[in-house]
């Protein structure tokens, strides 16, 4: 049975309709952006490798292997999907590799870091 679009609505608004379809296909490349940040961040581990990352600037796999009580090469694996995702950055000093948050998506990641403080204050005080 081939499924048509139905609506129980009694009158559809053309202009509306196009007009928010013209706005979904404006924004499609930060829609495209947004949805792999969010999907990347969407892990606990990474998530929490974020947040450590805005809070510190930068930190090495090693730091990051201490202080989430994880191995190096499960650390690494999760920076690498980031990396690659275009999320973070490294540079290199001698041998140690530190990473760092790419600037443009501070904007975007730290809503999330406020609310995971506020969440944490309001447990507090509870």
């Amino acid at each position: 049975m081939e499924r048509k679009n139905i609506c129980i609505r009694e009158h559809a608004n053309p202009e509306q309709i196009n007009s928010c379809r013209e706005k979904i296909t404006e924004n499609e490349k930060s829609f495209v952006q947004l949805s792999g940040i969010l999907s990347l961040a969407g892990n606990e581990v990474r998530l929490k490798i974020l947040y450590l990352l805005e809070n510190e600037r930068e930190l090495c796999p090693c730091d990051l292997s201490d202080i989430l009580g994880m191995s190096i090469p499960a650390i690494s694996q999760h920076l690498r999907k980031m990396k690659d995702g275009n999320v973070i950055q490294s540079r290199k000093t001698g041998q140690t590799i530190f990473y760092s948050l790419r600037g443009e998506h501070l904007k975007l990641l730290r809503p999330f870091f406020k609310t995971i403080n506020q969440i944490n204050l309001k447990t507090e005080t509870a």
